[in-house]
This record gives C-alpha cells, structure tokens and sequence, in this order.
C-alpha cells in the first residue's frame, strides 16, 4: 500500500539542508490529507522504516519518530443531535 500518495514525505528526503520545522510543516500536511479509513500509526510506522535507516539524521526521521509517539485516533465524523430522533 502507497501511504504517501502525493509523495510528500518521500520528496521532504530528498531536499538537502530542510529543517525540522518545515518537516513538521510538510508532516502536519500529510496527516490532514490522510485517508481516515487506512490506520495512520502504521503508515507511519512503514515510512519511519522504509526511510530512517538510509536517512537516520534526517530531519524527516525525526518528525516521523514523534509521529510514532503521539500514536493518532482515526476522524470521526461529528453527528448533528438535532437530526436525530
């Protein structure tokens, strides 16, 4: 499986000198456009293995490694009380 479609954090590996604000920044990005329906902890866990051996001081691997920390809930929809009867 893809967990990074539009290949943002595969490109934030490949700029040199990027700091560990812009990774968030570009993080934060991904996460606001996940698909709610895939587990986000293990697609981060899968990035944070696929790139951190090959970049371990990366910038990225860092802010995928608090990622992992937070551990994030899927979106739920909020219900309207009025529409229910």
């Amino acid at each position: 499986m893809d967990y990074d479609p539009k290949k943002l954090i595969s490109e934030s590996f490949k700029i040199n000198g990027i700091s560990d604000e812009e990774c968030r920044s570009i993080f934060f990005g991904w996460v606001l456009d996940f698909d709610s329906r895939i587990d986000i902890n293990l697609a981060i866990k899968t990035l944070h293995e696929k790139y951190s051996l090959s970049n371990p001081t990366h910038p990225m691997t860092s802010v995928l490694l608090e990622g992992l920390s937070v551990g994030y809930r899927a979106k739920r929809r909020k219900r309207d009380k009025r529409t229910l009867t």
